[in-house]
């Protein structure tokens, strides 16, 4: 058993922890602050990523460790074996005390400042077009499937295509269930309810079909190995050798401070996501090389510290506080999954075609587009390029989703009064 090691630590010393952990949650002594819920996240999340990534059918088929990790979690909330009062703090840590700004903040800012120069122009530009033609192509899919099925192209896209594509829960269902709640006379809880089932089930699709398109095009003429567009040797990404704390603590300052700025210039234009903020941002300090490659290197420390440690503990903060399964069973009638389904392919599909013709890999490109743009947002990219083992792609699939978002809210509003 001690030769069994789950992220570094040997098997009898993770059951001893896991242990602890159990008999604290019973006690109801677990504190619901940052020692005790990140403890409960990283134990649970490497654990199941684990598991997940040895059983013979999820490891080849179902998206291995981080479907899972989300499942599994998800499971012990629903069931209760994780009590609710831990899985509500979860959700705020998660959510309103930042865990999960703590780390997308360290892997776009990373993500882009790690990347060359030159690639990351040459990607950004190619990259928008592909991701935007995807989810329009997508839209009328679902809308023309939905037809056929008898549910009308109306409904169809404005409860399914649109809420998969409005970038998540915070910053994209909920303001659009504001905006169907106007636009047809309901309240906002109604609208909320009929939109979140295709949030969380696109979400769970796409990480699915992200691991599935990894797999089918690993080692294909089609497969970057996580980068865009074919590249030269100048442009590779220099490794980074010998991690520096001192200067992991000089990127986390810097990563955190154009977090700051973001959160500023979202205060002033709010119908832009911080996050969108944040992108813009270090592209336009990396295209006008205005941080010295020092402190650039010194985020990417950052970014690689918080990457290889966080990430498992994450989706497993997604499965407990994001993923209820009684809403997804209640969903599941086979038109619903059908026009769901609908969406994830055609856009997958649309993306890694279009992505060739811009000449982008096909791979990458369905990944961080068409999968990224089906995703619940922040959290659901990390699902999705973790499944597909792609996570320093954070930066094209956040420009994609944050874009298409805030498009489909503009959208919304408008079509409301017109297809429903």
């Amino acid at each position: 058993m001690t030769k069994i090691k789950i992220s570094g630590v040997s098997l009898p010393l993770y059951i001893l922890m896991l242990v602890i952990l159990g008999i604290t949650i019973s006690l109801n002594k677990l504190p619901l602050n940052m020692l005790g819920l990140t403890l409960l996240l990283v134990l649970l999340g490497h654990l199941f990523y684990y598991i997940g990534n040895i059983l013979p059918i999820f490891k080849s088929y179902l998206g291995g460790g981080s479907v899972f990790t989300i499942f599994a979690s998800a499971a012990l909330a629903t069931s209760g074996i994780i009590p609710s009062n831990v899985v509500n703090a979860t959700k705020t840590f998660l959510n309103d005390q930042g865990l999960l700004d703590f780390y997308i903040a360290a892997l776009i800012v990373g993500a882009i400042l790690g990347m060359n120069r030159n690639l990351l122009l040459k990607a950004a530009v190619r990259f928008i077009p592909v991701s935007l033609a995807a989810m329009v192509i997508g839209f009328f899919a679902v809308g023309l499937v939905g037809m056929l099925l008898g549910l009308g192209f109306g409904h169809s896209v404005m409860f399914v295509s649109m809420p998969m594509m409005a970038g998540g829960i915070g910053a994209g269902a909920v303001p659009l269930s504001h905006i169907y709640a106007q636009g047809l006379g309901f309240s906002s809880a109604s609208m909320f309810s009929q939109l979140i089932p295709a949030v969380t089930l696109g979400n769970v699709l796409a990480v699915i079909g992200a691991a599935l398109i990894a797999k089918v095009g690993a080692n294909t003429k089609y497969d970057g190995h996580g980068v865009l567009l074919p590249i030269n040797e100048n442009e590779k990404s220099k490794p980074i050798k010998n991690l520096d704390v001192t200067r992991i603590g000089v990127g986390m300052m810097l990563a955190f401070s154009f977090f700051l700025v973001g959160t500023i210039l979202n205060s002033f234009v709010p119908k832009i996501h911080a996050y969108a903020f944040i992108i813009i941002l270090v592209i336009i300090a990396k295209a006008f090389n205005l941080i010295p490659e020092q402190l650039e290197e010194s985020v990417v420390m950052f970014n690689k510290i918080i990457m290889g440690n966080l990430t498992h503990a994450v989706l497993a903060g997604i499965g407990l506080a994001l993923i209820d399964l009684n809403v997804l069973e209640q969903s599941l009638t086979w038109k619903f999954v059908l026009l769901t389904l609908t969406s994830v392919v055609v856009m997958g599909v649309a993306s890694a075609m279009i992505g060739k013709l811009f000449g982008l890999y096909p791979v990458e490109s369905a990944i961080s587009a068409g999968m990224a743009d089906n995703s619940m947002g922040g959290t659901g990219n990390v699902a999705v390029l973790s499944a597909s083992n792609r996570m320093d792609m954070i930066a094209f699939a956040q420009m994609g989703n944050r874009m298409g978002g805030a498009i489909v809210l503009i959208l919304g509003g408008v079509l409301i009064h017109f297809l429903h």
